[in-house]
């Protein structure tokens, strides 16, 4: 039976640990709802615009298209995991690594890869491995902080210029997209080069372009190109407040679960030390008199 000490300070630190994760629980799901209009806003123009550009490029010939559709063999992939900052949410970081490391092992085995993570959980991880860092220095950790179109751009027209030099020829994206509060579905999203529609009864129908078709690819392609990385961060950051909100909630839970049993423990030692100074009460009492 543990003394009365020890089960009283861990009520204590568990009741303490208790008001820390329903206060994060409480400032994810504040956090959450803006978040949350972000990329419910922005998911279906940038959806929309993919669709318009894959169907405009299936229609061009491969000889006036752009560079940024150009297909080539897959030798040299970059990779871009995106991930948190902080931890205390869950499976959520475990979750892109736990991808990116498979597509690795599987679908690029043999293949140069390169890494450029963004997020600090992600940045920790890769660069303690034996892969290439398209960026060794962390800049990209700082864009959770002020996530921002502004902000995003010039990362986006780094990663296009790489692929423009065929530095690389395929980007790919990992990320947790965000469905609800409670699921976020670890997902793979080719960026480069950009992928034609195999609709088509819809790419072969026949538009009027001003001034012409190969210029309005030009000038929006790489429009649509930093739409979808700047996508794929909102939703991921609207994927972590999610899963921090309900790995909280959980914890929150097993808090006051693990406090209901200390305290049944804490009143069965106190009855037991209530039991025994009674015994020793009344044997000392028995003794005097004998």
């Amino acid at each position: 039976m543990p003394n009365l000490k020890e089960v009283r300070n861990r009520i204590t630190s568990v009741n303490s640990t208790s008001q820390i994760t329903s206060a994060m629980k409480m400032v994810s799901a504040a956090k959450l709802r803006r978040a949350q209009d972000a990329i419910t806003q922005l998911r279906p123009y940038a959806s929309k615009l993919k669709e318009v550009l894959e169907n405009v490029t299936a229609t061009m010939e491969s000889s006036t298209g752009s560079i940024y559709a150009e297909k080539r063999a897959e030798n040299n992939i970059l990779i871009v995991p995106i991930t948190s900052n902080r931890g205390l949410c869950g499976a959520f970081n475990a979750n892109v690594i736990k991808l990116t490391n498979r597509l690795i092992r599987e679908d690029y085995a043999g293949k140069n890869i390169s890494i450029f993570p963004v997020g600090k959980k992600a940045n920790d991880f890769f660069k303690k491995g034996n892969l290439t860092l398209f960026k060794e220095n962390g800049e990209a950790n700082v864009l959770f902080d002020k996530l921002t179109f502004d902000n995003v751009a010039p990362f986006a027209e780094e990663i296009m210029a790489a692929f423009a030099n065929k530095q690389f020829d395929k980007v790919v994206l990992i990320y947790n997209r965000f469905k609800n509060a409670a699921v976020q579905l670890p997902t793979a999203e080719q960026l480069l080069p950009v992928e034609q529609s195999e609709n088509t009864s819809i790419s072969s129908t026949e538009y009027i372009y001003e001034p012409n078709k190969e210029f309005i690819v030009n000038e929006l392609i790489p429009k649509s190109l930093k739409i979808q990385f700047y996508k794929a961060l909102l939703d991921s950051h609207a994927a972590e407040h999610g899963a921090r909100m309900t790995a909280m909630h959980k914890a929150t839970d097993n808090a006051k679960e693990l406090l209901r049993t200390l305290r049944i423990s804490y009143n069965k030692a106190r009855q037991a030390a209530i039991t025994n100074e009674i015994l020793e009460i009344v044997g000392g009492a028995n003794a005097l008199k004998g």
